[in-house]
């Protein structure tokens, strides 16, 4: 019996490709779906919401959930930069799907979010779309992993080929251009997800020595820009390239590991480095105490990173299908073509319907907690 269904459809006319893309992944589905999950990348505004409109009015009585994007994946393909419609459809028996929608509302001197469910006994995880341009995604992420008493999300920052203004959400038919929306699903055909951050440490691990907020001052008591300056000196000339496209900092997940080796940290990006205070911005916050280790990142190490991880779930999990959500920066413009992440997905775990989008900042676990990610593949799988 088919559970599960996915479709992509390319064309000018994008309420058209939105009605072939959920005519074709509800065909595949035995009997009536209960989630539908949808993802929009097109010119005009106007005609992305229209044609999600147009996936909800089609998804009969499934609990609908998606958004605008720069780029969408299904069919086992990636297609960025022009109108297209993705769309992921489910028979969930024993799963039970919950909406939400997040807003924000001032109290006394900051935001709070307001709209979350209280996740029940059999919640496994949470699926989360937000609008990154004014929704605070870090924060509530980040305050998350306690929140929700360790449910895990998956999902991703909506975006739009304009920018700001044509971020649009979908969610239970109603469409919204700001906040947050998403799904709690809960049931044993809910496996769990999968993150591949796929980078590739350089250089020695380091103890955070002197630090405040999300700058980096001094690392094993010596300036952190002269440790950078070190560092780039010893790397190979392949490493040293890569170094120039875009160094990282890796932040251990766990400090009293042995050694801290690939896969063993918390990636995020080198966003600044200022030789008169000596030294490094990141994209994090970090305290004194921390190890940290310089990372680098090619598509060879992406691939390795992500087949690896698929292969260690996939020895854990018999995977029917999953919700896919790529960086902005792993499609064509890293690997050789759009389709490199499905693809693994489909060759590694032999699940036959992945949908997502390319997205502008991942949403994933990573050592239990929830984290917002850049450069990354985030995968929720279903049984």
């Amino acid at each position: 019996m088919a559970r599960f269904g996915d479709a992509l459809k390319t064309g000018a006319d994008l309420v058209n490709a939105a009605e072939r893309a959920v005519l074709d992944a509800l065909e595949q589905v035995d009997g009536p779906a209960d989630l539908v999950c949808f993802f929009v990348c097109g010119a005009d505004p106007d005609e992305v919401t229209l044609a999600g409109g147009r996936v909800m009015e089609l998804a009969g009585d499934a609990v609908t959930l998606g958004c605008s994007s720069t780029g969408v994946i299904g069919g086992g393909r990636g297609v960025e930069g022009q109108g297209a419609v993705s769309v992921w459809c489910a028979s969930l028996p024993g799963v039970e799907i919950t909406p939400f929608r997040l807003d924000t509302i001032i109290e006394e001197d900051h935001l709070a979010v307001v709209g979350m469910r209280e996740p029940g006994p059999r919640d496994r995880a949470a699926v989360l779309l937000t609008n990154p341009y004014e929704f605070p995604t870090q924060a509530f992420v980040r305050e998350s992993t306690e929140a929700l008493g360790g449910l895990p999300l998956v999902g991703g920052m909506a975006d739009g080929m304009r920018g700001e203004e044509s971020v649009r959400l979908f969610c239970e038919g109603e469409v919204a251009e700001n906040g947050a929306i998403g799904i709690l699903v809960g049931g044993e055909n809910v496996l769990g997800a999968v993150v591949s951050q796929g980078c590739r440490p350089v250089g020695p691990a380091m103890t955070v020595t002197k630090a405040e907020g999300n700058l980096l001052l001094e690392l094993a008591g010596v300036s952190a820009y002269e440790k950078l300056e070190e560092l780039v000196e010893d790397l190979s000339e392949e490493d040293r390239v890569l170094a120039e496209q875009g160094l990282h900092v890796g932040i251990a997940m766990d400090e009293y590991a042995d050694a801290h080796e690939q896969g063993d940290f918390l990636i995020r990006t080198l966003a600044g480095a200022d030789p008169e205070l000596g030294a490094l911005t990141i994209g994090d916050m970090v305290e004194i105490g921390q190890t940290v280790r310089f990372q680098v990142r090619d598509a060879g190490t992406a691939d390795e990173d992500l087949a690896r991880r698929l292969t260690d779930f996939g020895a854990q999990h018999s995977v029917g299908a999953g919700l896919l959500f790529s960086c902005n920066g792993r499609g064509s413009s890293f690997f050789p073509h759009a389709d490199h992440d499905v693809l693994a997905v489909h060759r590694v775990l032999g699940a036959g319907s992945v949908a997502g989008f390319f997205a502008a900042g991942e949403i994933g676990p990573v050592g239990g907690v929830n984290h917002v990610h850049g450069f990354t593949a985030c995968l929720l799988a279903f049984g």
